[in-house]
């Protein structure tokens, strides 16, 4: 059984969240415009968050083929969001009102209609402009332990570092006046929601991995870290999507991704995108190490 959250700190943040939450409601299906479509002419992801930034396909490739792939692979990014997002919602649904989640359970239902209207719009954008949500290709990582509290613990320690990690994307676009103005509004859209799932998520995790440290089962503790530390390194890995490379016209798009993933020059922007979950789980003491060094 998780253990319950008592009434403190963590029942305060939970009170000012829901607050928050109810104070700036919005209805998702209202709040957009949506354009017939989308120029070309214009990035639809910030030239630094490409694939290939830091790459000598960056230079190569020029603005036109650039512009082309960003188009992809901002499809690919909310495809990825798509997925990311139903996966939280089940395992949230199976644990709310449950025991063990109580006190979370108020803010869990903010948190399931939230993340559904983001599932939505993300869906929206990648029908209306892509023609398609890309397949779930990313690496499963099944939280297959038969101890319901390390099973809680790895559920929200993976929807947290999906949270960190797609945010960190939200809040370059949501500001980068060179995007289409309705990508610009979809990622300041989604960051001005996941500010509340992150706070609460870091208290959760926190709070959920102090019984299993408190065990003092080292072995436990380290396959937990070694589980974190792929998790971490397959969350980058699907952003390098051969499929929007061979949509964006791109010759040998399995090769590319291979050679693209593993350039040197791509280690400093893995390293910028995890550095603020990197950074609260080795300050927590659940992870030892970045897995792209510091």
């Amino acid at each position: 059984m998780s253990p319950t959250p008592t009434a403190d700190p963590i029942a305060a943040t939970l009170d000012m969240l829901v607050a928050d939450s109810t104070e700036h409601y919005y209805n998702p299906y209202t709040r957009f415009d949506w354009p017939e479509e989308l120029s070309g002419d214009r990035w639809w992801i910030s030239p630094d968050l490409l694939t290939v930034a830091g790459t000598p396909w960056a230079q190569e490739l020029g603005e036109p083929a650039l512009k082309q792939l960003s188009r992809w692979e901002c499809v690919n990014f909310f495809s990825l969001n798509v997925h990311g997002i139903r996966e939280l919602l089940m395992e949230v649904t199976r644990r709310i009102h449950t025991d063990g989640f109580h006190l979370p359970s108020e803010f869990f239902h903010r948190f399931l209609g939230e993340e559904n209207g983001h599932m939505w719009f993300f869906a929206q954008f990648c029908h209306r402009y892509g023609g398609k949500i890309y397949a779930d290709r990313t690496a499963h990582f099944g939280d297959d332990s038969a101890d319901p509290e390390v099973a809680s613990f790895l559920v929200f320690a993976r929807i947290l570092i999906f949270e960190e990690l797609v945010d960190h994307f939200n809040i370059r676009m949501g500001r980068d006046p060179s995007l289409h103005p309705v990508v610009r509004e979809l990622n300041q859209a989604h960051h001005d929601d996941e500010w509340r799932h992150i706070v609460m998520g870091r208290k959760l995790v926190d709070h959920l991995y102090r019984p299993l440290r408190e065990r003092g089962d080292q072995k436990l503790l380290s396959d937990l870290d070694d589980y974190l530390q792929r998790y971490l390194v397959s969350s980058i890995q699907s952003l390098y999507n051969p499929a929007a490379y061979r949509d964006a016209g791109l010759t040998d798009p399995y090769g590319l991704r291979s050679a693209v993933l593993e350039h040197a020059g791509r280690v400093l922007y893995h390293r910028s995108f995890l550095r603020r979950i990197t950074g609260f789980l080795q300050g927590t003491g659940i992870v030892s190490r970045s897995p792209f060094g510091t």
